[in-house]
């Protein structure tokens, strides 16, 4: 006999949990919940702003699991791990033997980093991922001289911008910075702002540029031999008052290797020694291993669910394993639906939220009996997040995703203010990159979903001495 029985069970106390039991509380509130989670700290999301429909902003902070109590008096709040799951009887079993009898069950236990080999066997391997990883990265840094950034993705860039007084070396295994976000243009124009330190003084003028891209192009990469100096959004500020004692801050990039491995050494400046692939040595005090996230799935089960082909769990559009009633969302999930034209998958706080609020939906409309529809969010790829100080949004195939060679770059970009770029194919908007204060965001947003031939604009469009917008009020 299950020691707990409640209609909806969530499991994990990360961002998508929490949006899930939010949710939950909003469309079912006098429903029993409950909600497992192996810390008393959650993940919380606040001073939430939209930018158009599909552009949110959003801050994400820890707070007591506890208080999730004001808004929702009937939640269970269970503080543990599972670690069984019968989805035959509807049994959920916690590491302490406590059972929980659901009718709808989600999976939100997120991701755990993908750290270098073997990097468990020593203690100056850092993987940033929660706030305790952090800490950890926050008293090194303190001592630190000079420290190895490994990984090219948000994390990593905002390690680099955000830590003073201490050597960087920020090795990646791409042809130019921030690759999962940005492409060669943009990485040129942050590393340009990293030499410039600054942003005072006259601006340079705009500068436009029209690239066609044909089946023959490549992109390459720009400034390879530059020398210069699970988280939330902002999550790096907790840095910026951090300096190491070291009075140099200078960053070095290598690119295009990887860590091949790491030894600690007794008789030398720096206590640990980096091999790269390419053969090179560096010494350092610790590493930081930034290189993303694999779903964590530390729980047995009855009957396998599908799986992705990163090993998160398959999901439809609904949130929906291929086990019914079980529920997956954020890191942990990948999805296998049809996605509509400008929308794919990128494990995200974004995301994560969104798959959250759906999945709470869907298993709403099980126990209801009603019939819903995927939201609208998923029907354009977004994400706003910080890079080196410049807000960041990101729209649609804003690198060209799945559109082959055959699509226009359109730019514009004036250094250390503003860069902007459109990627169109057949004269249609089908993605976008705006870094800085560019105000285009909800014109972009609409010229991606409504698909407006562009063609009689020309390179009009992005002229800074013409108010686009007018065209399209």
């Amino acid at each position: 006999m299950a020691d707990i029985k409640v209609s909806y069970l969530v499991v994990g106390g990360g961002i998508a949990g929490v949006t899930c039991v939010e949710t939950l509380a909003i469309l079912h509130p006098e429903e029993s919940l409950a909600m497992i989670t192996a810390s008393s700290l959650v993940k919380n999301v606040s001073n939430v702003s939209f930018y158009a429909k599909t552009i949110v902003k959003f801050d994400v902070s820890e707070t007591e699991a506890s208080s999730l109590l004001r808004i929702h008096p009937n939640l269970n709040i269970i503080y543990d791990s599972l670690k069984t799951l019968n989805t035959k009887e509807k049994l959920a079993t916690t590491d302490s033997g406590v059972t929980i009898e659901y009718k709808v069950i989600c999976i939100c236990t997120g991701g755990i980093p993908r750290l270098i080999s073997d990097s468990n066997k020593c203690d100056r391997i850092i993987g940033i991922r929660d706030t305790d990883s952090v800490n950890d990265f926050k008293e090194k840094l303190k001592n630190g001289k000079k420290m190895v950034i490994v990984g090219n993705g948000g994390i990593a860039s905002e390690i680099v911008h955000a830590t003073n007084g201490i050597q960087k070396v920020w090795v990646i295994r791409d042809d130019y910075i921030s690759k999962t976000f940005i492409d060669p243009g943009a990485a040129e124009f942050f590393q340009n702002t990293m030499k410039t330190k600054s942003l005072d003084g006259p601006q340079a003028p705009s500068i436009l540029k029209r690239h066609i891209f044909t089946e023959e192009d490549k992109l390459i990469a720009i400034n390879k031999n530059l020398k210069s100096a699970a988280l939330g959004p902002d999550w790096y500020r907790k840095l910026e008052t951090l300096t190491g004692d070291c009075a140099e801050q200078e960053l070095e990039i290598i690119y295009n290797v990887e860590v091949d491995s790491f030894q600690e050494v007794n008789n030398k400046e720096y206590p640990l020694e980096v091999k790269l692939t390419s053969g090179n040595v560096i010494q350092c005090d610790f590493v930081v291993s930034a290189t993303g996230v694999e779903p964590a799935v530390n729980f047995s089960w009855d009957e396998e669910p599908k799986r992705g082909q990163d090993g998160g769990l398959a999901v439809n559009e609904y949130q929906e394993t291929s086990i019914e009633d079980v529920f997956a969302a954020g890191d942990v999930a990948t999805a296998t639906w049809d996605y509509a034209p400008h929308w794919f998958q990128l494990r995200l706080w974004t995301q994560a939220r969104q798959m959250a609020g759906m999945a709470a939906k869907a298993m709403h409309a099980k126990i209801t009996n009603e019939n819903i529809l995927q939201d609208f969010c998923f029907e354009l790829f977004t994400h706003c997040t910080t890079l080196f100080g410049y807000r960041v949004i990101l729209l649609g195939k804003y690198n060209g995703q799945g559109l082959g060679n055959d699509y226009e770059i359109l730019l514009r970009t004036t250094p250390n203010l503003e860069y902007i770029k459109f990627v169109l194919k057949n004269g249609r908007l089908q993605g976008a990159i705006l870094i800085g204060e560019t105000d285009l965001e909800e014109m972009v947003e609409n010229l991606i979903l409504d698909q407006i031939d562009l063609t009689p604009f020309g390179d009009d469009i992005l002229n800074p001495d013409i108010d686009i917008d007018d065209y399209f009020d």
